[in-house]
């Protein structure tokens, strides 16, 4: 895997011997900061079930001002904290242990707000309905942020999940992506 464009474009990313994970193809991560294109400089990003880091580190080298990553596994979010000294990126990017849900409650308790949201929880189980629900509930989605789920284009997730609506999907292969918006009026 690569980092695709910004101040790291070229740079490799290994997903590490032994690890079971799932990165976000080049491709879908391609389109991702296409569409998401002039929303990523000097935003707030959270990189939730991140796994490699590869689209919040995509994030920064694109000029987000912050990536918070949020990563279960503790040989995983080693390997992220590690990357993120290398690339010199320890300043705006921080890694946050443990489950998803657990750690965006935290993130609502301690006020933080983000401007755009990615997901890429494991394709099994629904834990991108449960995941955006918490993320309304806590109050760490800016009212004009956007949270972006990718899943199995063959279970996409719900149009509306508390005051989150789907305002567009693209499919990429296998792969779904959902982008949310926050209600009018709910934020």
């Amino acid at each position: 895997m690569r980092i695709i464009a910004g101040n790291l474009k070229g740079r490799r990313l290994q997903a590490g011997s032994g690890l079971v994970v799932r990165p976000t193809t080049g491709r879908v991560r391609e389109a991702l900061f296409n569409i998401l294109a002039q929303r990523v400089p000097e935003s707030r990003f959270l990189d939730l079930y991140a796994g490699t880091g590869a689209v919040g580190l995509e994030a920064l080298s694109r000029g987000a001002s912050l990536a918070v990553f949020v990563e279960n596994d503790r040989r995983v979010a080693a390997i992220l904290k590690r990357r993120l000294a290398e690339t010199g990126l320890s300043g705006r990017g921080q890694v946050r242990l443990g489950k998803a849900t657990a750690v965006i409650t935290a993130l609502g308790v301690e006020g933080r707000v983000f401007d755009l949201v990615f997901m890429d929880p494991p394709y099994s189980g629904d834990l991108v309905t449960k995941t955006l629900s918490r993320l309304f509930e806590s109050g760490v989605v800016d009212p004009a942020g956007w949270v972006i789920a990718e899943s199995s284009f063959r279970r996409p997730p719900s149009e509306k999940v508390g005051g989150l609506y789907v305002w567009r999907r693209k499919r990429y292969g296998e792969s779904l992506l959902s982008f949310y918006r926050v209600e009018e009026g709910l934020g």
